[in-house]
Protein backbone atom coordinates (compact mmCIF):
# COMPACT_ATOMS: atom_id res chain seq x y z
CA UNK A 1 0.00 0.00 0.00
CA UNK A 2 1.15 3.22 -0.87
CA UNK A 3 1.21 6.09 1.47
CA UNK A 4 -0.36 9.09 0.64
CA UNK A 5 0.94 12.55 1.10
CA UNK A 6 0.49 15.32 3.82
CA UNK A 7 -2.83 16.96 2.76
CA UNK A 8 -3.35 20.17 4.86
CA UNK A 9 -6.62 20.62 2.92
CA UNK A 10 -7.70 17.05 2.86
CA UNK A 11 -7.24 15.35 -0.41
CA UNK A 12 -11.19 16.13 -2.52
CA UNK A 13 -12.37 20.03 -2.48
CA UNK A 14 -13.68 21.61 -5.34
CA UNK A 15 -14.15 25.36 -6.20
CA UNK A 16 -17.29 26.00 -5.85
CA UNK A 17 -19.78 27.84 -7.99
CA UNK A 18 -21.62 31.19 -6.33
CA UNK A 19 -25.54 30.91 -6.85
CA UNK A 20 -27.55 34.01 -7.73
CA UNK A 21 -30.80 34.90 -7.89
CA UNK A 22 -32.82 36.09 -10.99
CA UNK A 23 -32.20 39.45 -10.58
CA UNK A 24 -28.67 39.25 -10.04
CA UNK A 25 -28.08 39.18 -6.49
CA UNK A 26 -26.36 36.86 -4.77
CA UNK A 27 -28.39 33.55 -2.87
CA UNK A 28 -26.58 33.03 0.43
CA UNK A 29 -29.15 29.98 0.62
CA UNK A 30 -28.70 28.06 -2.84
CA UNK A 31 -24.47 28.64 -2.18
CA UNK A 32 -24.85 26.67 1.07
CA UNK A 33 -26.67 24.24 -0.87
CA UNK A 34 -24.47 23.81 -3.06
CA UNK A 35 -21.63 23.57 -0.36
CA UNK A 36 -23.82 20.78 1.35
CA UNK A 37 -23.89 18.64 -1.90
CA UNK A 38 -20.44 18.74 -2.14
CA UNK A 39 -19.83 17.55 1.34
CA UNK A 40 -22.30 14.87 0.97
CA UNK A 41 -20.62 13.48 -1.93
CA UNK A 42 -16.81 12.71 -1.01
CA UNK A 43 -15.31 15.75 -0.40
CA UNK A 44 -13.27 17.23 2.09
CA UNK A 45 -13.25 20.63 1.79
CA UNK A 46 -14.36 23.72 -0.30
CA UNK A 47 -13.05 26.72 -1.82
CA UNK A 48 -15.56 30.06 -2.05
CA UNK A 49 -15.07 32.62 -3.92
CA UNK A 50 -12.64 31.43 -6.42
CA UNK A 51 -12.58 31.82 -10.05
CA UNK A 52 -15.52 29.61 -10.10
CA UNK A 53 -17.55 31.57 -7.96
CA UNK A 54 -17.14 33.96 -10.12
CA UNK A 55 -15.05 36.14 -7.33
CA UNK A 56 -14.26 38.90 -10.16
CA UNK A 57 -17.94 40.06 -10.30
CA UNK A 58 -18.14 39.84 -6.19
CA UNK A 59 -17.74 42.58 -4.18
CA UNK A 60 -16.19 42.34 -0.35
CA UNK A 61 -19.52 42.24 1.83
CA UNK A 62 -20.74 39.80 -0.86
CA UNK A 63 -18.04 37.29 -0.61
CA UNK A 64 -18.23 37.82 3.11
CA UNK A 65 -22.07 37.14 3.16
CA UNK A 66 -21.35 33.92 1.19
CA UNK A 67 -18.52 32.82 3.47
CA UNK A 68 -20.61 33.07 6.51
CA UNK A 69 -23.39 30.85 4.99
CA UNK A 70 -20.92 28.16 3.71
CA UNK A 71 -19.21 28.08 7.00
CA UNK A 72 -23.06 27.82 8.85
CA UNK A 73 -23.41 24.95 6.39
CA UNK A 74 -20.41 23.07 6.28
CA UNK A 75 -18.27 24.39 8.63
CA UNK A 76 -18.29 21.48 11.29
CA UNK A 77 -18.15 19.04 8.39
CA UNK A 78 -15.58 20.42 6.13
CA UNK A 79 -12.69 22.61 5.23
CA UNK A 80 -13.85 25.84 4.12
CA UNK A 81 -11.03 27.88 1.98
CA UNK A 82 -11.63 31.90 1.26
CA UNK A 83 -10.46 32.74 -2.45
CA UNK A 84 -8.51 35.62 -1.73
CA UNK A 85 -6.70 36.55 -4.48
CA UNK A 86 -7.51 39.91 -6.65
CA UNK A 87 -5.08 41.50 -8.99
CA UNK A 88 -5.29 44.64 -6.04
CA UNK A 89 -2.77 43.88 -3.12
CA UNK A 90 -5.15 46.23 -0.78
CA UNK A 91 -8.38 44.30 -2.21
CA UNK A 92 -6.98 40.86 -1.31
CA UNK A 93 -5.56 42.21 2.24
CA UNK A 94 -9.44 42.94 3.05
CA UNK A 95 -10.75 39.82 1.66
CA UNK A 96 -7.55 38.20 3.70
CA UNK A 97 -8.90 39.80 6.85
CA UNK A 98 -12.63 39.42 6.40
CA UNK A 99 -11.86 35.59 6.11
CA UNK A 100 -9.82 35.11 9.38
CA UNK A 101 -12.74 37.10 11.19
CA UNK A 102 -15.81 34.93 9.68
CA UNK A 103 -13.75 31.76 10.68
CA UNK A 104 -12.66 30.03 7.53
CA UNK A 105 -9.92 27.74 7.52
CA UNK A 106 -7.46 28.72 4.56
CA UNK A 107 -6.89 30.94 1.69
CA UNK A 108 -6.44 30.66 -1.32
CA UNK A 109 -4.45 33.09 -3.08
CA UNK A 110 -3.91 33.36 -6.99
CA UNK A 111 -1.51 35.28 -8.74
CA UNK A 112 -2.04 39.01 -9.69
CA UNK A 113 -3.98 38.49 -12.94
CA UNK A 114 -3.78 41.24 -15.77
CA UNK A 115 -1.67 44.18 -14.86
CA UNK A 116 1.52 40.79 -14.98
CA UNK A 117 3.94 42.31 -12.23
CA UNK A 118 7.44 40.75 -12.44
CA UNK A 119 8.29 38.03 -9.83
CA UNK A 120 9.28 40.40 -7.23
CA UNK A 121 5.71 42.16 -7.34
CA UNK A 122 4.46 38.44 -7.59
CA UNK A 123 6.18 38.22 -4.19
CA UNK A 124 5.47 41.21 -2.51
CA UNK A 125 1.58 40.60 -3.22
CA UNK A 126 1.86 37.34 -1.65
CA UNK A 127 4.18 38.57 0.96
CA UNK A 128 1.60 41.50 2.08
CA UNK A 129 -1.92 39.27 1.66
CA UNK A 130 0.28 36.41 3.75
CA UNK A 131 1.22 38.52 6.64
CA UNK A 132 -2.53 40.12 7.08
CA UNK A 133 -3.13 37.17 8.95
CA UNK A 134 -2.50 33.58 10.43
CA UNK A 135 -5.16 31.19 8.28
CA UNK A 136 -2.90 28.80 6.83
CA UNK A 137 -2.70 29.34 2.70
CA UNK A 138 -2.74 27.62 -0.86
CA UNK A 139 -0.96 29.53 -3.18
CA UNK A 140 -3.03 29.30 -7.06
CA UNK A 141 -0.87 28.52 -10.33
CA UNK A 142 -3.03 29.35 -13.25
CA UNK A 143 -0.90 31.45 -15.91
CA UNK A 144 -3.96 30.54 -18.26
CA UNK A 145 -5.69 33.05 -16.19
CA UNK A 146 -3.26 35.52 -15.19
CA UNK A 147 -0.79 35.84 -17.65
CA UNK A 148 1.91 35.08 -15.47
CA UNK A 149 3.85 31.93 -13.75
CA UNK A 150 5.21 31.69 -10.65
CA UNK A 151 8.88 31.50 -10.50
CA UNK A 152 10.47 28.52 -8.49
CA UNK A 153 12.49 30.93 -7.04
CA UNK A 154 8.94 32.49 -6.18
CA UNK A 155 8.40 29.56 -4.81
CA UNK A 156 11.82 29.20 -2.56
CA UNK A 157 11.46 32.53 -0.69
CA UNK A 158 7.70 32.33 -0.16
CA UNK A 159 8.32 28.26 1.52
CA UNK A 160 10.15 30.34 4.06
CA UNK A 161 6.72 31.97 5.59
CA UNK A 162 5.23 29.45 8.27
CA UNK A 163 1.65 29.95 6.63
CA UNK A 164 2.29 29.01 2.95
CA UNK A 165 1.63 25.25 2.70
CA UNK A 166 0.52 24.15 -0.78
CA UNK A 167 0.02 25.34 -4.27
CA UNK A 168 -3.07 24.61 -6.54
CA UNK A 169 -1.00 24.03 -9.42
CA UNK A 170 -2.94 24.21 -13.49
CA UNK A 171 0.23 24.65 -15.13
CA UNK A 172 0.56 21.04 -15.66
CA UNK A 173 4.16 20.43 -15.35
CA UNK A 174 4.56 17.41 -13.59
CA UNK A 175 8.32 17.99 -12.71
CA UNK A 176 8.30 20.85 -11.43
CA UNK A 177 5.34 20.04 -9.43
CA UNK A 178 8.03 17.33 -7.24
CA UNK A 179 10.15 20.24 -7.40
CA UNK A 180 7.59 21.99 -4.73
CA UNK A 181 7.21 19.36 -3.03
CA UNK A 182 10.79 19.09 -2.14
CA UNK A 183 10.50 22.51 -1.22
CA UNK A 184 7.60 21.54 1.85
CA UNK A 185 4.70 22.38 -0.62
CA UNK A 186 1.53 20.12 -0.90
CA UNK A 187 0.45 19.99 -4.24
CA UNK A 188 -2.94 19.73 -5.74
CA UNK A 189 -4.17 19.42 -8.97
CA UNK A 190 -6.10 22.28 -10.61
CA UNK A 191 -6.97 20.78 -13.50
CA UNK A 192 -9.51 17.97 -13.39
CA UNK A 193 -7.86 16.25 -16.83
CA UNK A 194 -4.57 16.01 -15.15
CA UNK A 195 -5.77 14.80 -11.61
CA UNK A 196 -4.59 11.29 -12.20
CA UNK A 197 -1.21 12.44 -13.50
CA UNK A 198 -0.87 14.56 -10.60
CA UNK A 199 -1.89 11.88 -8.00
CA UNK A 200 1.13 9.75 -9.79
CA UNK A 201 3.32 12.45 -9.08
CA UNK A 202 2.55 13.13 -5.77
CA UNK A 203 -0.07 15.29 -4.93
CA UNK A 204 -2.33 15.47 -2.35
CA UNK A 205 -5.28 15.40 -3.91
CA UNK A 206 -7.43 18.02 -6.11
CA UNK A 207 -9.16 21.68 -6.37
CA UNK A 208 -11.85 20.72 -8.70
CA UNK A 209 -14.63 21.72 -10.75
CA UNK A 210 -16.02 18.16 -11.76
CA UNK A 211 -16.24 17.88 -8.28
CA UNK A 212 -19.76 19.76 -8.64
CA UNK A 213 -20.89 16.49 -10.91
CA UNK A 214 -18.50 13.65 -9.61
CA UNK A 215 -17.55 14.09 -6.05
CA UNK A 216 -18.06 10.44 -5.07
CA UNK A 217 -15.84 9.44 -8.17
CA UNK A 218 -13.27 12.51 -7.40
CA UNK A 219 -13.02 10.42 -3.58
CA UNK A 220 -13.08 6.96 -5.51
CA UNK A 221 -10.18 7.87 -7.57
CA UNK A 222 -8.26 9.19 -4.53
CA UNK A 223 -8.78 6.32 -2.49
CA UNK A 224 -8.21 3.98 -5.14
CA UNK A 225 -4.81 5.37 -5.82
CA UNK A 226 -3.90 5.56 -2.43
CA UNK A 227 -4.61 2.19 -1.34
CA UNK A 228 -1.79 1.19 -4.00
CA UNK A 229 -4.75 -0.04 -7.39
CA UNK A 230 -3.41 1.84 -9.84
CA UNK A 231 -4.93 -0.19 -12.46
CA UNK A 232 -8.33 0.25 -10.75
CA UNK A 233 -7.72 4.21 -10.51
CA UNK A 234 -7.31 4.71 -13.83
CA UNK A 235 -10.34 2.68 -14.60
CA UNK A 236 -12.25 5.70 -12.84
CA UNK A 237 -10.62 8.50 -14.03
CA UNK A 238 -11.27 6.69 -17.98
CA UNK A 239 -15.20 6.37 -16.62
CA UNK A 240 -14.55 9.86 -15.79
CA UNK A 241 -13.71 11.21 -19.12
CA UNK A 242 -16.36 12.27 -20.51
CA UNK A 243 -17.40 14.53 -17.86
CA UNK A 244 -14.31 15.90 -17.54
CA UNK A 245 -14.63 16.97 -21.92
CA UNK A 246 -17.90 18.42 -21.22
CA UNK A 247 -17.52 20.04 -17.96
CA UNK A 248 -14.37 21.95 -19.63
CA UNK A 249 -15.27 21.31 -22.80
CA UNK A 250 -16.91 25.16 -22.90
CA UNK A 251 -15.68 28.33 -24.08
CA UNK A 252 -16.56 30.07 -20.72
CA UNK A 253 -16.53 26.70 -18.62
CA UNK A 254 -16.44 26.50 -15.05
CA UNK A 255 -18.98 28.61 -13.59
CA UNK A 256 -21.27 27.94 -16.65
CA UNK A 257 -20.95 24.29 -16.62
CA UNK A 258 -20.87 23.82 -13.07
CA UNK A 259 -24.16 25.85 -12.44
CA UNK A 260 -25.33 23.82 -15.51
CA UNK A 261 -24.33 20.39 -13.83
CA UNK A 262 -26.26 21.44 -9.88
CA UNK A 263 -29.45 22.39 -12.13
CA UNK A 264 -29.20 18.96 -14.09
CA UNK A 265 -28.64 17.21 -10.16
CA UNK A 266 -31.30 19.43 -8.87
CA UNK A 267 -29.23 20.87 -6.53
CA UNK A 268 -29.78 24.16 -8.58
CA UNK A 269 -33.16 25.42 -9.86
CA UNK A 270 -31.28 28.25 -12.58
CA UNK A 271 -28.01 28.19 -13.81
CA UNK A 272 -27.91 31.81 -13.39
CA UNK A 273 -24.00 33.89 -13.76
CA UNK A 274 -22.63 37.42 -14.13
CA UNK A 275 -21.96 39.32 -16.95
CA UNK A 276 -19.66 38.74 -18.54
CA UNK A 277 -20.12 35.43 -18.05
CA UNK A 278 -23.12 34.04 -19.92
CA UNK A 279 -25.18 30.64 -18.65
CA UNK A 280 -25.22 27.64 -21.17
CA UNK A 281 -27.72 27.97 -23.60
CA UNK A 282 -29.60 24.84 -24.38
CA UNK A 283 -27.94 22.95 -26.87
CA UNK A 284 -24.90 23.45 -24.64
CA UNK A 285 -26.65 22.13 -21.86
CA UNK A 286 -27.81 19.13 -24.04
CA UNK A 287 -23.95 18.50 -24.59
CA UNK A 288 -23.25 18.58 -20.89
CA UNK A 289 -25.97 16.08 -20.07
CA UNK A 290 -24.51 13.85 -22.66
CA UNK A 291 -21.52 14.13 -20.97
CA UNK A 292 -22.81 13.54 -17.78
CA UNK A 293 -24.81 10.12 -18.67
CA UNK A 294 -21.54 8.43 -20.74
CA UNK A 295 -20.00 9.14 -17.42
CA UNK A 296 -23.01 7.44 -15.77
CA UNK A 297 -23.26 10.66 -13.67
CA UNK A 298 -27.08 11.03 -14.50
Amino acid sequence: MTSAPAAPFGRVLTAMATAFHDDGSVDPDGTARIAAHLVEHGHDGVVVSGTTGESPTTSVAEDGELLAAVIDAVGDRAVVIAGVGTNSTAHSVELMRQAEKHGADGALLVTPYYNKPGQAGVLHHFRTVVEASDLPVMLYDVPGRTATTIALETYERAAEWDTVVAVKDAVGDFARGIRLQQLGYAVYSGDDAANLGWLAHGAAGFVSVVGHVAGDQLRALADTFESGDHAGALEIFTRLLPAIDAVMGVDNYGATTAKGGLQLLGVLDNRNVRAPLVPLDETELEALRAGLVAADLL
